[in-house]
């Protein structure tokens, strides 16, 4: 089983958006086929994302969505985490290098140029980095 790191952007897609391209990750998740890591750092921060007005979401949703994602996801401890050699201008986004570098060999998918521009120094250390969702499947 591949071990994957979603960022936020990838949950949004899985979980807001039911986006048909990440409909065979989401799929994947449900029969167990992923083991999808998280942290409360990055639990919290999807949930202050789909609370946003931006995605119309009412407080029932956003609680549906949150506890199919934490359902879904095996929980790594923030103080657990090796801090990742490489170093992401946006803080928001080093969780998801540091939880990847911890985990390695594993998959971080990410639309976000920011994480992506690390994708060939990762790749030294055994953490993909990718924006492609066919990547945990393969």
């Amino acid at each position: 089983m591949k071990v994957v790191v979603f960022d936020t952007n990838v949950l949004l897609d899985l979980f807001v958006f039911n986006d048909f391209r990440a409909l065979h990750l989401k799929q994947a998740l449900i029969e167990g086929k992923i083991d999808a890591l998280a942290t409360p750092n990055t639990l919290e921060e999807f949930a202050d994302v789909i609370a946003r007005p931006l995605f119309s979401l009412d407080e029932v949703q956003q609680e549906q969505i949150r506890q199919q994602w934490h359902g879904l996801a095996r929980i790594m401890d923030d103080k657990n985490l090796a801090k990742a050699p490489w170093i992401c201008q946006d803080l928001d986004d080093q969780v998801f290098l540091d939880l990847a570098y911890t985990a390695k060999p594993c998959i971080l998918i990410s639309k976000d140029n920011a994480v992506l521009r690390f994708a060939n120094q990762a790749a030294k250390e055994q953490v993909l980095i990718t924006a492609d969702y066919n990547a945990a499947i393969l």
